[in-house]
């Protein structure tokens, strides 16, 4: 005997599957529970790379403050060589002829004491003052 095999077309697409509202709500708090824990992720993240970003530009701060503070010191050594009587002497001897002055070549000179200025002063103070 022979057996026959029909095919059947069904058309389902008038067919509307009904939504689940206790579904797609919990659908809704996963994502939401997800988009919470990506942000504190990366939150997490910035962070870190933001403290590892200034521990190298402290490390270069205290190199650049270690240079400053080593060239700070050459220099006052050069400023304490420079201010060297020793030094001084020798130029000034060497390089722009001058000599040590005899006894009598040097004449002091006596100006007004402080209080003449003093009074000089008071006096230019009160003409400035006085009606015209």
């Amino acid at each position: 005997m022979s057996d026959y095999y029909t095919v059947k077309r069904i058309d389902n697409s008038r067919l509307v599957r009904t939504a689940n509202p206790n579904r797609m709500r919990e659908s809704c708090r996963i994502v939401a529970f997800g988009c919470v824990l990506a942000a504190g992720l990366l939150l997490y993240a910035w962070q870190h790379f933001q403290c590892l970003q200034l521990g190298y530009q402290l490390e270069e701060l205290k190199a650049e403050r270690g240079q400053a503070a080593e060239m700070n010191l050459r220099l006052k050594l050069e400023v304490a060589a420079l201010k060297s009587p020793e030094r001084i002497d020798a130029i000034a001897s060497n390089t722009l002829g001058l000599t040590m002055p005899v006894p009598g070549q040097v004449a002091p000179v006596y100006g007004p004491s402080e209080a003449v200025l003093a009074q000089a002063r008071a006096a230019a103070a009160a003409a400035d003052a006085s009606p015209r």
